[in-house]
């Protein structure tokens, strides 16, 4: 829409004309085109909508925990951005997995499978789940945090030597977005 900036007699006035509207933005007076008749959305249009009011709401549920709002005041601080930006930002950007380490991983109890996620404000949780080649559970738990998006997981169950085995791996961000993340190996 292409605007006009207006001088002498249209100056302070506002409303419409025919097709053209005048009104105040910034401290001067312009004209537009009137907008375009309401039009029916396309389904990604409605579904883009939706999503940002459930980004907003979890903004307005963020700000009124106040540890919460304490974590993104202090993030808002360090970027001089708007708090209730980045909570809706958070909301919109989903953690990512970078790696899932079965080096150590032999079948046996103990063995420890590293992940390593991220998320622009933490990952809450990374959950584990490891099942044969067949699909069959083997078992599933939570990671346990071993450092700055670094992640463990201790098997609790011994896997026969030889066994394919695929661990699919879930990191969960404070808003509740996910990534997934999966790696097979033959147990050895």
């Amino acid at each position: 829409m292409s605007e006009v900036e207006l001088h002498a007699p249209f100056l302070g006035y506002s409303g419409a004309i025919g097709k053209i509207v005048y009104r105040k933005y910034k401290g001067r007076t312009i004209a537009c085109l009137k907008p375009s008749p309401k039009r029916t959305l396309s389904q990604a249009e409605i579904n883009n909508r939706e999503r940002f009011k459930q980004a907003a709401a979890y903004g307005k549920l963020s700000l009124a925990n106040p540890a919460t709002r304490a974590l993104y005041e202090q993030a808002a601080k360090e970027k001089d951005v708007p708090v209730f930006s980045l909570c809706v930002a958070d909301f919109f950007n989903a953690p990512t997995v970078q790696s899932v380490d079965l080096s150590a991983y032999n079948g046996q109890v103990g063995d420890t499978i590293q992940v390593i996620a991220s998320d622009d404000f933490g990952v809450v949780n990374v959950h584990v789940t490891l099942k044969n080649a067949e699909g069959t559970l083997i078992e599933s738990g939570d990671a346990i945090e071993a450092g700055t998006g670094h992640w463990n997981y201790n098997a609790t169950a011994s896997v026969a030597f030889g066994t394919p085995v695929i661990a699919y791996v879930v990191a969960t961000d404070r808003p509740g977005g996910t990534a997934v993340e999966s790696m097979g190996t033959t147990v050895r």
